[in-house]
C-alpha cells in the first residue's frame, strides 16, 4: 500500500543487483554452476533469499541449501571468481536506467546501496559510466549486518544527510524492499524477471520498470 502523503522527496537511492544492472541472471547462473560441481541443481525460490545480503552471508545460505561441508568464506571466493568473469564479459544496465539518472541528476540526491562488494560496484559504474552521476556510493564492505537489516540504508541516508522520509529507495527484492522500509525510507519496487514471484507487499508502489520507477518519481515531486 502506497505511503499516505509521503515527504517531498529529496533523494534517490539505487539497489544495484537487478535493479540497475542485469547481474541477477549471472548470479544465479554462478550459483547453478556450483551446485552442479556437487550433483546438485536449485530453483530459483531457493535463491531468493541469498539475495540483497551480505555476500558471506548468502553464501552461508548457500551452503546450507546445497548440504555440503565446504567452508562458506571458499564458497564466497569461488562465487567472486565466477561472477567477475561473467560481469566482464556479460554486464549490461537494466532498461530504463539512462533515462532515471538523467531525469533527476541535479534534482535530487542520488545514490547507490548495494549488498555487493565495492569491487563488484566499481565495474559497474565503470562499465556504465555512471559514477558522476552518484552522491554516495554505500557497499556491503563492512557492514555487520545484510539486508533485511536496514542498516545499509540508514548508512546511506546518514552519507546523504537528509532523514530516510525523503530518501526514495528503488529494490527489485523483497529483502530490499523490507530493509528499506524498516529504515523509514518510501520504496518504490521494481520486480525483475528473477525476482517477481517475491512478495512485495511491504512496497510503497510496485512500477513495472525503471521507465515506470521514474514516472512515479515525477508525480511525488510536483
Amino acid at each position: 500500500m502506497a505511503m499516505q502523503n509521503p515527504p517531498r522527496p529529496a533523494a534517490l537511492v539505487f539497489d544495484m543487483d537487478g535493479l540497475m544492472i542485469d547481474s541477477e541472471r549471472l548470479y544465479f547462473a554462478a550459483e547453478r554452476e556450483m551446485a552442479a560441481r556437487y550433483g546438485k541443481t536449485l530453483r530459483d525460490e531457493q535463491l531468493w533469499p541469498l539475495m540483497g545480503r551480505k555476500p558471506i552471508e548468502s553464501l552461508r545460505l548457500l551452503r546450507g541449501i546445497l548440504g555440503i561441508d565446504t567452508p562458506a568464506e571458499e564458497l564466497l571466493e569461488w562465487r567472486n571468481r565466477l561472477m567477475l568473469e561473467k560481469m566482464r564479459r556479460e554486464l549490461g544496465a537494466m532498461p530504463g536506467l539512462a533515462g532515471i539518472l538523467q531525469a533527476f541528476h541535479g534534482r535530487l540526491k542520488l545514490a547507490v546501496a548495494t549488498g555487493a562488494q565495492r569491487e563488484f560496484l566499481d565495474i559497474a559504474l565503470d562499465t556504465l559510466r555512471i559514477r558522476p552521476y552518484f552522491d554516495v556510493l554505500q557497499t556491503a564492505d563492512g557492514l555487520e549486518r545484510g539486508k533485511p537489516d536496514p542498516e545499509i540504508y540508514l548508512l546511506a541516508c546518514r552519507g546523504l544527510g537528509l532523514p530516510p522520509a525523503e530518501c526514495v529507495v528503488l529494490e527489485d527484492a523483497r529483502n530490499g524492499v523490507l530493509a528499506a522500509k524498516a529504515a523509514g525510507c518510501p520504496v518504490i519496487a521494481v520486480p525483475s524477471d528473477y525476482t517477481r514471484g517475491q512478495d512485495f507487499a511491504a512496497a510503497d508502489w510496485i512500477e513495472q520498470d525503471l521507465f515506470a520507477a521514474a514516472r512515479r518519481v515525477k508525480t511525488l515531486l510536483d
